[in-house]
């Protein structure tokens, strides 16, 4: 279930969402259309200065009703998400519009990760204080697969909200799964709740239905590519990532004249770890170190597992002094962490770090990897627990 930036109620508030029809009256015969659907952005309603969200909608209804009925509404709907494979993408196109039913000031796609947390797609037209309301929102709206109308959210006992604003928003559901959420926020609360037609409601659930699908299929392939890239256990990125973005970085180096630098790590005595507490502890000790790898490694740099206790980092755009000092900062931080502190122990590990820089080094992903680990093993012949820059091809 989806996670919820703040613990939510259901009170007498709740509001009762009738079984989702189908009826051919309202897209006729989609396989014999009658003229030519239009593509591109729908012309949002026209906004009516000094009305709130609920008085708008009531005054926009028929054209509305007229605009999502048409058979031609459900055939762009279907041929615009299906134009991309990025989540964002498809999230705005459904922005644009979402934003001709509903003539709300802001709005935003909210779908949830397989831990369930929630992360909003995209946003349009929201005050930076509205992101609370609308995870809040987004988290009710997920956990029910309900409509969530409120007039005025500092007044609607579901949420413990503060956020003067009225919301309107819709679940997005695939394959009998909810994805996401839709929702649409005025800045400031309705006399009454900003209610939809039923015949009305039904068609925007229908238009709804390609979106959530496509949006689902864009997270779930781009959920499986990360999974194609990252190591199970530490979630770090794999060898095969590594190698990817080895061979990129240096052709994008060779070409700008930018250096690029490599480190090797290598934990030292690791397999005593395995050897006196077991490989399950192992396990969590090489987790442990990925972690204090990863947060002293810079935004811009790929850290990635290499295999067994050997990981790598690649740092686009560093020379060999700067790939220098976050090796070192790497060695010390592992030298002074605590490994297995939750399991009762307090164990100390050392590595040996290799670096070496194009062009300087190497002249290609394969010898730069090369020089990598040549200058790491240095370190394991000299005594271990330290730092060594490869020479360049020259002097080996």
């Amino acid at each position: 279930m989806p996670s919820v930036p703040r613990a939510t109620s259901v009170s007498s508030q709740r509001r009762g969402v009738t079984e989702r029809r189908a009826p051919s009256a309202v897209f006729g015969d989609l396989g014999t259309p009658s003229g030519r659907a239009r593509l591109g952005r729908p012309a949002p309603p026209a906004q009516a200065d000094g009305l709130d969200l609920a008085a708008r909608m009531r005054l926009q209804q028929r054209a509305v009703r007229s605009r999502v009925e048409r058979r031609e509404a459900l055939l762009d709907m279907v041929r615009a998400v299906n134009t991309s494979l990025d989540p964002a993408r498809i999230a705005a196109l459904l922005v644009d519009r979402a934003a001709s039913w509903v003539p709300a000031a802001g709005w935003a796609v909210v779908s949830a990760d397989l831990s369930g947390q929630l992360s909003m797609l995209t946003d349009r037209g929201l005050r930076s204080d509205m992101g609370p309301p609308v995870f809040a929102v987004a988290g009710w709206v997920m956990q029910r697969g309900e409509e969530f109308i409120s007039a005025d959210l500092r007044r609607d006992s579901r949420l413990r909200e503060t956020a003067a604003a009225s919301v309107i928003a819709f679940p997005l559901t695939s394959r009998g799964r909810r994805v996401g959420a839709l929702i649409g926020v005025d800045r400031e609360p309705s006399a009454r709740e900003p209610r939809l037609a039923m015949a009305v409601l039904r068609a925007i659930r229908m238009l709804l239905e390609p979106a959530a699908v496509a949006i689902d299929n864009a997270l779930q392939l781009r959920r499986a590519e990360a999974l194609s890239v990252t190591d199970d256990l530490t979630r770090l990125y794999n060898s095969r990532y590594l190698n990817q973005v080895l061979r990129r970085e240096t052709k994008r180096a060779s070409r700008s004249g930018r250096p690029l630098s490599l480190l090797f790590i290598d934990l030292d005595g690791f397999k005593s770890v395995n050897d006196s507490h077991g490989h399950l502890c192992g396990s969590r000790a090489l987790v442990e170190a990925a972690a204090v790898i990863k947060g002293s490694a810079r935004e811009t740099d790929v850290v990635a597992r290499f295999g067994g206790d050997e990981f790598a980092l690649v740092l686009p755009d560093t020379g060999g002094d700067g790939a220098f000092a976050v090796g070192e900062r790497i060695r010390e931080r592992l030298a002074a962490h605590a490994f297995l502190a939750g399991e009762g122990l307090d164990i100390h590990l050392t590595a040996s770090v290799g670096v070496a820089t194009l062009p300087d080094a190497a002249a290609s992903a394969e010898e730069l990897v090369q020089a990598a680990d040549r200058a790491m093993y240095h370190v394991k012949d000299s005594g271990k627990n330290g730092i060594q820059s490869a020479a360049p091809p020259a002097d080996n």
